[in-house]
């Protein structure tokens, strides 16, 4: 017999929608009025949201970084060529 995760559906949630939701969550614990049992319900199911976010900014981190490092070479490329024009001048 195989159970589902709770909160499961949260990793299928864009970065947008888990955020949205965590707020709407973040809300309703501070109006409070909520039963113990429904707070925490709430409890658990903003902290999947948060950790849904936060794999979304990490991998966003990731890509930029991985795109910068991708950039890094190709400009200091014309650098490299131009130190050994240099040294071939003074020859």
């Amino acid at each position: 017999m195989t159970t589902t995760p709770p909160h499961a559906d949260v990793a299928d949630l864009t970065y947008e929608q888990a955020r949205d939701e965590l707020v709407q969550v973040v809300s309703r614990l501070e109006t409070g009025g909520e039963p113990l049992e429904a707070s925490l319900a709430l409890w658990e199911r903003g902290e999947a949201l948060a950790a849904r976010c936060q794999q979304w900014l990490d991998g966003a981190r990731e890509r930029l970084a991985s795109a910068r490092a991708a950039d890094a070479p190709a400009a200091d490329a014309p650098a490299a060529a131009g130190g050994s024009s240099e040294a071939t001048e003074d020859d």
